[in-house]
């Protein structure tokens, strides 16, 4: 329903992953995001790899709102680390068409020579 009568009206098309509603609380208890006294569960944010493996989650208190945004551009970040299998790397903040990073032991403790912030926001 908050899809249908929010999301979709920010987000043009529409958001590309599936939701769940989870009324009665069964998936919210097992990810430990159901409060049984208030009868709701916490706001949550899983994102689970097509292994079924949780790569990023975030759980908030109902009143502060999530970045629906922020949520496609870590799902596309984590889709570019798994295509390239883990030969690139994206850095904070990172978008479709910017520079990635190249993992290996040349890279530790010199990100701050290859990515650059300011050039990468504009």
């Amino acid at each position: 329903m908050w899809d249908e009568n929010e999301l979709s009206k920010m987000v043009e098309g529409g958001v590309p992953f599936p939701m769940l509603s989870d009324a009665g609380g069964k998936v919210g208890s097992v990810y430990g995001i159901y409060s049984e006294e208030a009868g709701v569960e916490n706001r949550g944010r899983f994102i689970i790899d097509p292994d079924g493996i949780i790569q990023a989650y975030e759980v908030l208190t109902p009143p502060v709102g999530r970045n629906v945004f922020e949520t496609i551009r870590q799902i596309q970040a984590f889709q570019l680390v798994r295509e390239t299998k883990g030969k690139e790397v994206t850095p904070s903040g990172w978008k479709p068409g910017k520079s990635t990073l190249k993992p290996g032991p040349d890279l530790v403790g010199n990100v701050w020579k290859v990515w650059k912030p300011k050039m990468e926001s504009e």
